[in-house]
C-alpha cells in the first residue's frame, strides 16, 4: 500500500510518500483502521482539524474497505486567502 502525503501531513511524517509492506497493510480493513494506525504512529496527525482520505483517487469515508494494492492519499485541511 502506498500512502501519498500532502501539505502538513508530509511535514509531520517527514516524507511525501509512505510505503506500507503488504504484510503490515493487511491488518487495515477500513479507512478508519488506517487512520487509527497513522494517528498512533504519528500523533501530530490527530491534532489536525480534519483529514480527508482518498482511495484510488476517490474521496473515501471511514467505513470504506481498503486493501494492500490501494493507493491512499491523506489530504489535510486547506486554507487560503
Amino acid at each position: 500500500m502506498t500512502i501519498l502525503l500532502f501539505g502538513i501531513t508530509r511535514d509531520i511524517v517527514g516524507s511525501s510518500t509512505l510505503a506500507m509492506p503488504s504484510s503490515e497493510s493487511k491488518q487495515f480493513k477500513t479507512v478508519r483502521d488506517l487512520k487509527s494506525f497513522l494517528g498512533s504512529s504519528y500523533p501530530e496527525l490527530k491534532k489536525l482539524s480534519s483529514l480527508a482520505v482518498a482511495v484510488n483517487n476517490h474521496y473515501a469515508a471511514d467505513d470504506v474497505l481498503i486493501n494492500s494494492a490501494d493507493e491512499i492519499a491523506l489530504i489535510p485541511p486547506v486554507s487560503g486567502g
